[in-house]
């Protein structure tokens, strides 16, 4: 029989996996990391209208990166403010980013797209 897990030994476990990923059209590197429970809230909340259903697909790469960007403290550079702005930022950059970014999360732009579709 295996050991439960205390309290602090869950809230003290380093379990944010991050990965950098140079992206030379922004001329330099950014780190990538897993969404906290609190990110994937987030995004997943940004792409559902207020009757429950899923429509957001505008800037959908922008979205999912901009919660997933931190900064050496594991921080979010971005927030939903900055979305419109990321936006407009190079497509392959974008999607060099969206790619790392849905490897560590354990998703990929055929699920996000069918859930903002559904």
């Amino acid at each position: 029989m295996s050991n439960l897990l205390t309290r602090d030994e869950i809230l003290t476990a380093k379990d944010i996996k991050t990965e950098d990923v140079e992206v030379p059209e922004w001329g330099g590197t950014v780190r990538v990391s897993v969404m906290s429970g609190t990110a994937r809230d987030r995004y997943e909340s940004s792409l559902v209208d207020v009757e429950g259903k899923y429509v957001a697909l505008e800037n959908l790469r922008a979205r999912f990166v901009s919660v997933c960007i931190v900064d050496d403290d594991g921080n979010m550079l971005f927030s939903t403010d900055d979305i419109k702005e990321l936006g407009k930022k190079s497509a392959d950059a974008l999607d060099r980013v969206f790619k790392v970014a849905s490897v560590l999360n354990g998703t990929g732009i055929s699920g996000l797209e069918s859930a903002a579709k559904n």
